[in-house]
């Protein structure tokens, strides 16, 4: 135990410059990352994030975990510019098996971003066609415009999910299979209900569509 301490002591005392240096490296890093946080939680709630989710149904949920999807996003950003701080850290302190540990981390979370981006555009095409669903179909008078624009929204939801598993790379050969699978139930759904169900509809929408070309 006191040849551990020692040996522990002299790499502090041969390595103290480094280590002086590399601290100030993490310190500069935290505060940069808290300052990357703040601008990226002000970006997402400039695009509405938050009230796009609520919008779309999720308001119970978000507010009964007291979850905010901005602060949320801002610091995944913000944990990657630490996790960059440190392994600058580790290098000048010469721990090179830490230094690679984080490094595989680094290199996993372009997912968790691309994963982020996806989530955003699905928010904004669920909110989008379901507007443009609800309005195209009340100014037909359908009763049921309420229950297929949220019918478009949640299959939205559905392929979004299983693009944020596959491309986070959890079970991708099974969630290949499962968005495959839903992909050919929706579109011999939507086949089905048309063919049997949506004569009349498709004929009206057809005929406006004709008249508006005239």
């Amino acid at each position: 135990m006191t040849n551990l301490t020692n040996a522990f002591t002299q790499y502090i005392l041969n390595n103290a410059p480094n280590l002086l240096w590399g601290l100030f490296i993490l310190f500069l890093g935290y505060l940069i990352s808290l300052k990357i946080k703040k601008i990226a939680i002000n970006l997402f709630n400039k695009i509405r994030l938050n009230q796009m989710a609520k919008s779309l149904g999720w308001e119970t949920f978000l507010d009964r975990y007291d979850l905010d999807i901005a602060k949320v996003f801002g610091v995944l950003i913000e944990i990657l510019f630490i996790l960059l701080f440190l392994t600058v850290f580790f290098d000048i302190v010469g721990l090179e098996q830490a230094d690679s540990i984080l490094m595989a981390i680094i290199n996993y979370y372009p997912n968790i971003l691309i994963s982020i981006v996806i989530f955003i555009f699905a928010i904004y095409i669920a909110n989008f066609s379901k507007k443009i669903v609800l309005v195209s179909l009340e100014k037909q008078k359908i009763t049921y415009s309420g229950i297929l624009g949220d019918i478009l929204a949640g299959a939205t939801w559905i392929l979004a999910v299983l693009s944020i598993l596959y491309q986070l790379k959890i079970v991708p050969t099974l969630v290949l299979s499962i968005f495959i699978g839903i992909v050919a139930l929706l579109v011999l759904s939507f086949g089905l209900a048309f063919g049997l169900g949506g004569k009349d509809l498709a004929k009206k929408l057809l005929e406006d569509w004709k008249n508006q070309i005239k």
